[in-house]
């Protein structure tokens, strides 16, 4: 693929800078796409089109006057729809919320546009965000762009889709349970989870639970940094990041071009399950074979991995509790227009007593202690990204993986949800495909407030998987896509 809207962003930034690249060419490239293939996907599911034609042309009279450019000056840029973006709809995939419009900007979407994106339009979710599959009642779902009758996985589906296909080099995502890292080893992408804190949110209704981050997502290491470091701030709404940056917002400039480091020194751990996660033994061999083909470059490899005992239970009961202080009004009022993962976790979130709350807190401290003291011996943590290859949208969740039952609507994510609980940051990189011909994602765990190494250390992994033709981040058939017919009859009839 040649088109503008397949360059990478810091590619296209450069060409922009040099005025080789007109942003409204850009722009025009990522449009031209989303009209071509959105049909079959399902992304975007609003479109600001003409505003953003107007703005790219101011960004080209910006940079034809010779004027200061911005960082991501004439990048088109999707949010997620789960966070505003001024005048263009918030509807969080829910039917209570279909005609709502974003009086302002969220905190990390003006950074972003301040520091000269564009936003084109917004990106599909789960209602509400829950669950790892992207489908609602609202839009229907999201098609993975290798096989739109599988899953994008999500919560932020719309977002690795978008990027995946060449609809925009930039998007927005977050995560709680793997919601920035699922989609984008479903769809061979990256996704950054930082530290609590190292991007602040003004929109967390409970601000001191940590479980749910924001990231960004893009096609490369290099992309997520360019997106990253322009979205660094000292935001006292958010008590995680007054404390974090308590000295001082970080220094954008470091982040957008992180330190070089030396493979050849680290210690790898190694795991395909963390000891808990109910991981396909395909992808777990897939894992291992991936990794046999890099591993010589560190120092060492290990196979073995921190201690998550109680991992699944401090997960399901604090996020229960999060469920429940930002949904349990709509579910009182309004039970029948709700869908059943909202309704679900409300309900389970009541069933929990205080002493119960207290004992994940415990448990969750205890296992952060112990991440910590595992990381004394071992410098960064290798995983899957995911426990399983994509599977169809229509399945809501995997209800047995490798004929094994699951626990929950979540458990499948339990690769995720290892790191959620103890906030180190991780990001999803693609490693070419899995045994199904579908998109493999690694995980690259660092250590407690080791944001820059671990891209750094990403990146170098993203260099050694991109030489080789069965590790490089793969690539939808684009002209496939094309032919490929609307949305099936009952696209929004699944609950």
């Amino acid at each position: 693929m040649t088109e503008p809207c397949d360059l990478p962003a810091t590619t296209a930034r450069v060409l922009i800078g040099e005025r080789k690249l007109s942003p409204v060419e850009l722009m025009d490239s990522c449009i031209a796409r989303i009209e071509a293939i959105d049909h079959a996907v399902n992304a975007i599911i609003a479109r600001s089109f003409e505003t953003a034609r107007e703005t790219a042309q101011q960004s080209e009279a910006t940079v034809m006057r010779g004027d200061e450019l911005g960082a991501l000056h004439g990048l088109p840029l999707a949010v997620k729809d789960l966070i505003d973006a001024r005048e263009l709809p918030t509807s969080f995939g829910s039917v209570l919320f279909a005609d709502t419009i974003a009086k302002e900007d969220e905190a990390i979407v003006a950074m972003l546009k301040r520091a000269g994106a564009i936003v084109l339009g917004k990106t599909n979710v789960p209602e509400w965000g829950a669950g790892g599959n992207t489908r609602n009642a609202l839009h229907g779902a999201t098609g993975n762009p290798f096989d739109p009758d599988r899953s994008a996985a999500g919560s932020s589906g719309g977002s690795a889709v978008a990027l995946a296909t060449g609809m925009v080099p930039l998007a927005t995502g977050s995560d709680t349970g793997g919601s920035v890292r699922n989609p984008a080893a479903f769809c061979g992408v990256v996704g950054f989870r930082p530290s609590p804190g190292l991007i602040a949110s003004n929109s967390r209704n409970m601000a001191w639970l940590q479980i749910s981050q924001l990231g960004p997502m893009a096609r490369t290491v290099s992309d997520a940094c360019l997106m990253l470091s322009c979205m660094l701030d000292r935001d006292g709404r958010d008590p995680l990041s007054a404390i974090l940056h308590a000295g001082g917002s970080p220094d954008a400039a470091t982040y957008r071009d992180p330190p070089r480091i030396d493979l050849a020194a680290l210690r790898i751990a190694a795991t395909t399950d963390f000891g808990f996660a109910p991981t396909e033994r395909a992808i777990a061999e897939t894992f291992r074979r991936k990794l046999a083909s890099f591993g010589s470059a560190f120092r060492a490899v290990e196979w073995t991995h921190p201690d998550c005992s109680n991992a699944d239970e401090v997960f399901r009961i604090l996020r229960a509790v999060a469920f429940l202080g930002r949904h349990r009004e709509l579910a009182e009022k309004f039970p029948d227009k709700i869908g059943p993962n909202i309704r679900d976790n409300v309900a389970e979130g009541l069933g929990y007593s205080a002493a119960d709350v207290a004992r994940a807190l415990s448990m969750q401290t205890d296992m952060y202690r112990r991440w910590q003291a595992f990381f004394g011996a071992h410098d960064f943590v290798l995983a899957p990204a995911v426990t399983i290859s994509p599977r169809p949208w229509s399945e809501l969740y995997p209800a047995e993986i490798d004929g094994v039952k699951t626990k929950s609507y979540f458990h499948w994510l339990a690769l995720a949800y290892a790191v959620t609980n103890v906030g180190h940051p991780v990001v999803a990189i693609p490693a070419g495909r899995d045994g199904a011909g579908l998109p493999f994602g690694i995980q690259v765990i660092g250590p407690r407030g080791g944001d820059l190494a671990t891209l750094a250390v990403a990146r170098e992994i993203e260099a050694l998987l991109a030489a080789n033709p069965e590790t490089a981040r793969p690539v939808p058939d684009i002209a496939w896509l094309q032919r490929r017919p609307p949305g099936k009859p009952g696209f929004k009839d699944f609950d």
